[in-house]
This record gives structure tokens, sequence and C-alpha cells, in this order.
């Protein structure tokens, strides 16, 4: 397929700046792919749509504070230090995105904190926009990386069209989030609650967790027209035994096992068995699913509506297919559903 084919307009008061009063509230679209059904629906109606038995498979990454603000030795421009990935936490090395970056060059210092107690010089240009830096911190990896959970901020993504707020600290987290990794929240999570949760368990659904830490390629725009052109930066992923089992038993009793949002897809998919179960890994992976693509693991998805050629909608079409999820994209352009991070679910069955 072409990027093209993934280019629709999007008015920007479609994209929701702020998240829902509560988790759970806001709308899915419910999109059946045999039959091509459109529903419309409250989030909450999502326990009509599975039984006992049936499995969630959540993302237990944790977003850490990515964003820190800084000022350029001598100049005191003000700098901005998008960490992406810890590279050598002996040597304090951190990839990074810097902006603007024509204003960061080999040996600048930048310090951060209100009385510049944190100071790290650029060691390597990487991209246009990328950096190597080193933190000159007198304590270990923990000490620093505590001191830059307190001066980071949530790194919510600029198209919100806002800086971070108090708000984001919390919502900008599912209630999963356990293990820290990701400069980006699994948007699909976010919409679930405490209180939604413990319906679903009354009801008999199971659930279990993977581990997918998003980094750069949540960033990066497609830039080539053929898709299978695409190569995705590679991301750190997990899955354990007890997922497998549960995951694996699911299917083998013919329930869904559903994937809540586009990084526990590609997750479950890039450890397939010859015997088209689940295996156990820890590793990296760079999958990029688009149309078409038979999917193994996965039988249902939950998902948010993402913005105009990204690899989230990409993923989306290939698992409702790609003519019914633009067709589902217009109704909800018409109908005025919230997009990406903050914005509606969509659940495809």
């Amino acid at each position: 397929m072409k990027l093209s084919e993934f280019r629709f307009e999007l008015p920007q008061k479609l994209i929701a700046p702020y998240p829902p009063e509560n988790r759970d509230d806001g709308r899915m679209m419910v999109l059946h792919k045999k039959t091509g059904k459109i529903e419309h629906k409250a989030f909450k109606d999502i326990l009509s749509y599975f039984e006992e038995d049936d499995l969630f498979v959540f993302n237990n990454t944790r977003v850490f504070p990515a964003r820190l603000f800084g000022n350029k030795e001598r100049t005191g421009a003000r700098i901005e230090v998008f960490l992406l990935r810890e590279l050598n936490s002996k040597m304090k090395l951190w990839d990074v995105l810097v902006d603007p970056a024509r204003k960061i060059r080999v040996g600048n210092k930048l310090y951060f904190g209100e009385d510049n107690s944190l100071v790290a010089e650029v060691v390597d240009n990487t991209t246009s926009r990328g950096r190597t830096i080193r933190f000159l911190f007198d304590g270990d990896s923990e000490g620093l990386r505590n001191c830059l959970e307190s001066m980071g901020e949530p790194p919510i993504p600029k198209i919100l069209g806002r800086e971070s707020e108090e708000i984001d600290r919390e919502r900008y987290q599912s209630i999963f989030a356990k293990k820290t990794g990701s400069v980006a929240a699994p948007s699909a999570s976010l919409h679930f609650s405490r209180e939604l949760l413990k319906r679903l368990e009354l009801k008999g659904i199971n659930f279990t967790e993977v581990t997918l830490h998003s980094g750069l390629s949540a960033f990066k725009p497609v830039e080539v027209e053929d898709l299978t052109k695409y190569k995705p930066e590679s991301e750190n992923f997990e899955i354990e035994e007890d997922a497998c089992t549960m995951v694996n038993k699911t299917l083998d009793e013919n329930r869904q096992v559903c994937a809540i949002g586009s990084t526990v897809v590609r997750t479950l998919e890039s450890s397939v068995s010859a015997g088209g179960r689940l295996k156990p890994v820890m590793g990296w992976t760079d999958r990029f699913i688009f149309p078409p693509y038979e999917f193994v693991i996965p039988t249902a998805m939950l998902t948010n509506f993402h913005i105009p050629e990204s690899t989230l909608m990409m993923t989306a079409a290939a698992f409702g297919g790609y003519d019914l999820l633009r067709e589902a994209y217009s109704i909800a352009i018409k109908e005025e559903y919230r997009f990406f991070t903050y914005g509606d679910a969509m659940l495809i069955l």
C-alpha cells in the first residue's frame, strides 16, 4: 500500500486537547469486520461485547517524564530536550531530540533546573534533531533517573496544541503502568478506570499484560510513499510465560483475545510460534503492520482514532480492513468523534 492512501483532512477541533473528566467517559465506535456493521456506543458499553473467559491484553509500560527544558551555555537560549532512551547507564549517555536543533552543536553544555543544578554535554549528532548527550551528574544511574523524574514533564504530543499540565502526570499514564520505558502513552489503555475493570472482572473476563516501550517511532512521520520500504525504529518488548499461558489457553478454547492498543497488537504478533501460538520473549521488535496482513494472535482490537498517515492508523486498517476503516474515519469526522491520544475509542471485532 501507499502512504497517500492514509491521507485525509482532520479538523484541528477534533483533536482532543484534554482527557475526559473520567477515564471511561467518552464514545466508542464498534466495527464488525465480517458484516461491515458500524455501531456508536459509549465506551462503558465494551462490557456487552465480551463474555466470560475472554481475555484482554494490556501494555504495562510506564511513560517516563521525558520532556526537559533547559538553557544553553553562554547565550541562555531556551532548549527543549526530549529523552528517548538511556544508551549507557555508567557513562550517563542518553539518546535525545533537541529543539531548536540548529542551535545545538557537539561540545555545547545545557543547564537544567531553576538553579542550573543539572548539566549535560552534547557529545554527538545522530539525526537532524537527534543528539547524544552525557549528563555531568555525580550520583549513580538511579539517582540521575530520580532527578530526571522530578525535572521532566509528561511528554504529551505537541499536536494537542498545549504544554503539559498537572493533570497529565496522572492521565497520560494508564492504570496498568508498571515498567518505566515509554515516551508515548499506550492510548487505548487510557480509557480504563479501576471501576470499569472491576465490572469486567465480575463478568468473568480475564486480563494479562505484556510490555512494549514506545520510542522514537511514535514521533517519526513515515517519509516513504511505498510502505514496504518503511523501516521503523526497534522498540524494547517483553512477553512473560504467564501471559503466553493465558493467551494460548484462550485461543485453544476459541475465546476472544482482545489487544488493547496497537502496541499490544505488535507485541503479540512479534513472538508467534510455528504452531500459531504465543511464546515468551524479551528483546527488540521493529514489526510494522499495515494492510494486507494476516493476524495470528489477537481476535479483537481496541484502538483510538489516529492522525493521518500514522503507523497506528495503518495497523488498525490492517486489522479491520482498509475500506471499512476509511469508512469509519469518514463517519467519525462527520459525527465529531474525538481523535488522538485523549480521544474516543474504536473497537474492532
